[in-house]
């Protein structure tokens, strides 16, 4: 979810690479070995007991830096509820919902979580089947995993297997979970260089997987370049044992950014690391290293760009995006440092690792993607805090407004307007103080999405938290209720 040179190879986002220290060699290190440490030694011996779920909590006073695990929020955003992880060296990923479900990844697999109350969610099932970074979807009974490390085999007893291996496998896992508590692996589809995230495209008889990946190498068998497309995968709903690769679309016929030392300092593209469809426009928002994309979807399995973007004076890795709701902008993040670094400081400024927000203009074939502001939460960080931004959603709160809520890592949970593309601001927050006081530690929230009038957020080590936010700019959001949201696959509210 990326930056800086690991294990594999490969340029991984918090998912995987981390700068600082390299951190994420993880239960997953595939690839020739390296001298990165595990992200456990820099996170473990930080407190995870459960005096720090819901409840507690004040205000900052303007510049503080609250104590080590210390609650703060904003008084519009209450806690309602956490249940901790129960894995003490795993590393929770991103969400998805369906019903009065909550299904979290996690690099050791998935859980399901009941929230029909949120005030009380229960843990229903969780499924061990190792593999990074285990990005989510669901749709009807199926379960979609993406496993970005190089795996002995397609099964969740396998161990980490070096891509240099032609028999190393990774891709797309699907799993049936009509029955919640039984969930039942049905399915793999290996894909080139694995699949870092993927994006549920929804239809009728079939769904699609657009899988982001990235960071090819001549010596990896199943990874060689030029990689610079995504893996189209096909999945029919009443058979996904026939799900199958069926186009890989090549979106950089000129190769992307050419990263450094042309650009210092940004991500050379090789691939996608996330897509966000909205398919009731027939758009896509592609954030791939070192470029920005808007394209079309009207032919699922054969994607054309309409537009194309670059910072290369801010930006070092494109790493998601996010429409509003009359799909006339879209807010693509940062991530720089990959997610392991400290940069919500003085140091690295307000428009570093922060978010762009572009207006599209024109029309059809003609649109454009223009540049007008960044944003980056007002809440200076600890330089022993990851922080950078990361996974959010829209707020459904019509009436020509735009806000979001985001995740920061370490920097907590931002709620922001961006209605003037030229001046965001944040209305809301929460976040811990510090894991570690001594050393940078790892932790934070991975993703805060906005689901049926809460928000949830799956925090990194400290596992499921469920806020509810009180503001009159986002009241009218409370009446949208959804049957499922995959993020990434962007529903048009009503």
């Amino acid at each position: 979810m990326t930056s800086m040179q690991t294990s594999r190879a490969r340029r991984r986002s918090l998912g995987v690479a981390v700068t600082a220290a390299g951190l994420l060699a993880t239960l997953l290190a595939a690839g020739p070995a390296s001298a990165t440490p595990d992200p456990g030694d820099l996170v473990r011996g930080a407190s995870q007991n459960a005096a720090t779920a819901a409840g507690a909590g004040r205000e900052l006073a303007p510049g503080e830096i609250p104590g080590q695990d210390e609650i703060v929020h904003s008084g519009n955003i209450k806690p309602l509820a956490n249940i901790p992880s129960t894995d003490p060296n795993g590393i929770n990923s991103d969400l998805a919902f369906q019903g009065k479900y909550a299904y979290a990844g996690s690099y050791s697999g998935f859980t399901i979580y009941d929230i029909g109350n949120p005030k009380a969610p229960e843990k229903i099932t969780e499924v061990l089947c190792p593999g990074g970074q285990n990005d989510i979807s669901v749709d009807g009974d199926l379960l979609f995993l993406s496993t970005d490390s190089s795996r002995s085999d397609d099964s969740c007893n396998s161990v980490s297997q070096p891509a240099t291996e032609k028999s190393s496998w990774e891709g797309i896992r699907i799993f049936d979970i009509k029955d919640k508590k039984n969930p039942k692996y049905v399915k793999s589809v290996e894909t080139a260089c694995g699949s870092h995230t993927h994006t549920l495209v929804p239809g009728g008889r079939d769904v699609y997987l657009y899988v982001s990946s990235y960071s090819p190498n001549d010596a990896f068998p199943d990874c060689k370049p030029p990689h610079d497309g995504i893996s189209v995968v096909k999945v029919p709903k009443k058979n996904p044992t026939r799900a199958a690769v069926v186009a890989f679309p090549v979106l950089f016929p000129d190769g992307g950014n050419p990263g450094g030392p042309t650009n210092p300092g940004v991500s050379k593209t090789t691939g996608c690391h996330d897509i966000t469809v909205l398919p009731s426009k027939n758009l896509a928002a592609g954030a791939c290293m070192g470029d920005g994309l808007l394209f079309d979807i009207s032919k699922p399995e054969a994607p054309r760009v309409i537009d194309r973007v670059q910072d290369n004076v801010n930006f070092s890795f494109w790493h998601s995006a996010t429409f509003n709701e009359r799909a006339d902008k879209v807010v693509f993040t940062d991530e720089l440092g990959g997610g392991g670094g400290a940069t919500c400081n003085e140091a690295t400024g307000p428009t570093r690792g922060a978010d762009g927000i572009y207006e599209i203009t024109g029309r059809a074939d003609q649109r454009k993607l223009v540049f007008k502001s960044y944003f980056k939460i007002p809440r200076l960080q600890a330089d022993t805090e990851n922080c950078v931004a990361h996974n959010g959603s829209l707020i459904p709160v019509g009436g020509g407004r735009d806000i979001m809520v985001q995740a920061w890592y370490q920097g907590g949970i931002s709620v922001w307007e961006f209605t003037d593309s030229t001046k965001p601001k944040e209305i809301g927050y929460f976040e811990r103080g510090p894991l570690t006081t001594d050393r940078l530690g790892l932790g934070g929230s991975w993703s805060a999405y906005y689901y049926n009038g809460h928000i949830y957020s799956n925090d990194i080590v400290k596992g499921l938290d469920v806020l509810r936010l009180d503001d009159w700019r986002t009241d009218s959001a409370k009446w949208v209720r959804l049957d499922r949201l995959n993020v990434q696959s962007q529903p048009e509210y009503r």
